[in-house]
């Protein structure tokens, strides 16, 4: 959410930011309903005031002329009570709808083409042999079974078996113990948010494609544990800045809006593991920590040894809740190209605005800035260990840092 006063007094920073965006939403429309509901309120405290002065006047002496008056004036209070509720919820609800300021340093662009290369990391290479896509090297070594899944469950689930399940599970824990040997608390958080908490996290109106509703209770399943962590500390005043935090949960997503895209496998799916970064901060500091967030998620793919690359997200890419959005892409050696596995994200006080987390600064209370970032997503670090990874008999080599957890050194078919 952004600041109103922002809006009020300096709207043409909201205006060009939208327009970087490519946004079509009504700034001009937002701007007048807060004009009216202001001037209605001043209205409305007016004809209180004077409510109250013809009340002791009727105290003092019973005049009919003024008990008529008094009459009109309630009437008229209760008329604008009504407008000023409902102008006030709509602009509430444009409020928590409107995008988030970007960041100056986010490049102009419509789309995935205009998005800026910052790095690469690795060599991003074929062996000489044939490799098969993960699906193939996966079911040819017993280790995935997703005719089962979809019988049981439909498309974009899964079985893991075997040693890809230890895998899965020997990545979430590298990811959590690199996090906790930098500072970062460990969390695992409820699995589902009610409404109020999810909406200070995410825009609903845009997320309502992803997230999956509880059927008759106020409850939906989280995408991610950047959502609980968001909101945990909602309505509070923090102190000890920096707080970070390294949730760890399954995350649940409808993909209804990935039709058609990577429909075979696991690489895009319902439901998945996650280790996610969060931080909050306060604002001076908020930069700074978004290259920690992207630092540390490149250490543990660097440990791995895949290669990968990190760009920054075009002005038309980055989504609404951020300011500016790092993406690290892995190399999938079977595919050919660099695919997303990692976003990072500094929000600013767009989410702490939402969910009203405050710290003193002095004897002020100021919004917070929060950041996210992906640490290790499983199933798409599982994509890329199989085709990276893959040796020419079909087995596959499993990365040094994951040995000791699974006590082992290659994957093979039993």
């Amino acid at each position: 959410m952004l600041d109103i006063k922002l809006i009020r007094e300096n709207p043409e920073i909201v205006r060009k930011s939208l327009e970087r965006r490519k946004s079509d939403f009504p700034l001009d429309r937002l701007i007048g309903m807060d004009k009216k509901w202001r001037d209605n309120l001043q209205q409305m405290e007016k004809l209180k005031a004077q409510r109250n002065k013809v009340s002791l006047e009727i105290a003092k002496k019973r005049d009919e002329a003024k008990i008529k008056e008094m009459k009109k004036v309630n009437e008229d209070i209760k008329k604008l009570e009504t407008e000023v509720g409902k102008l006030e919820s709509e602009e509430r609800e444009m409020l928590l709808s409107i995008p988030n300021i970007l960041h100056e340093s986010v490049p102009d662009g419509a789309g995935e083409q205009d998005n800026v290369e910052v790095r690469k990391w690795g060599k991003a290479e074929k062996p000489d042999f044939k490799l098969k896509d993960h699906v193939d090297a996966a079911i040819a070594l017993d280790l995935l079974d997703l005719e089962r899944a979809a019988k049981v469950s439909g498309a974009r689930f899964y079985y893991l078996k075997n040693d890809l399940v230890r895998l899965d599970y020997a990545l979430m824990m590298f990811a959590l113990d690199h996090l906790v040997s930098k500072g970062y608390v460990p969390i695992e958080p409820p699995y589902m948010l009610m409404r109020k908490p999810f909406e200070g996290a995410v825009i609903l109106s845009d997320f309502g494609d992803v997230i999956y509703k509880i059927e008759g209770e106020d409850l939906h399943l989280i995408g991610t544990a950047e959502h609980a962590l968001a909101a945990m500390h909602m309505d509070e005043v923090l102190d000890n800045l920096p707080l970070k935090y390294a949730g760890i949960s399954p995350c649940f997503r409808k993909e209804a809006g990935a039709h058609g895209k990577d429909t075979k496998g696991i690489f895009r799916v319902h439901q998945f593991n996650k280790v996610e970064q969060f931080i909050f901060c306060k604002p001076k500091d908020s930069e700074k920590y978004h290259e920690e967030l992207i630092k540390n998620a490149e250490e543990l793919f660097q440990k791995l040894k895949l290669p990968y690359r990190v760009i920054t997200l075009c002005s038309g890419e980055t989504g609404k809740v951020a300011a500016k959005t790092y993406d690290l892409e892995l190399w999938m050696a079977a595919q050919g190209k660099y695919r997303e596995a990692v976003s990072a994200s500094n929000c600013t006080d767009y989410q702490a605005r939402r969910l009203n987390v405050k710290y003193l600064e002095g004897s002020k209370r100021e919004f917070v800035h929060t950041l996210n970032s992906t640490a290790i997503a499983t199933s798409r670090a599982l994509v890329a260990i199989l085709e990276n990874n893959q040796q020419k008999d079909g087995s596959i080599l499993i990365p040094e840092a994951l040995q000791d957890y699974m006590g082992k050194k290659i994957i093979k078919r039993k």
